[in-house]
């Protein structure tokens, strides 16, 4: 998903990142000042992610636009890197539960 940024890897990327924050979709969107359609229908892949919420994740939870527009991770903090990370890996395997997990975070340097 690195450079990827379909609606629907972005989407993913959000849902990702919304889960780390542990909020519901509808505490988020509060926080955030947005609608909780808003939220939905980005976590959806029916719109992009809005400037707002994207504001509110850097900085409430340090994380970076990159990383939710085109899975850019290079700006994102070691601790929030390896949880979304995890996060993402539990998703793929949601969605296809009889193949290995194919997500893996990159190594640091």
């Amino acid at each position: 998903m690195i450079n990827d940024d379909s609606p629907e890897a972005c989407a993913l990327r959000l849902r990702a990142a919304r889960m780390h924050t542990g909020l519901s979709q509808k505490d988020a969107a509060a926080e955030a000042g947005c609608g909780q359609t808003a939220w939905n229908n980005a976590e959806k892949a029916r719109n992009y992610p809005q400037l707002g919420m994207m504001r509110w994740l850097y900085r409430a939870h340090r994380i970076d636009f990159n990383f939710i527009l085109a899975g850019e991770f290079a700006q994102l903090p070691a601790d929030v890197h390896l949880s979304i990370f995890s996060i993402l890996e539990e998703l793929h395997l949601e969605n296809e539960p009889d193949q290995e997990a194919s997500l893996r975070s990159p190594q640091f340097e």
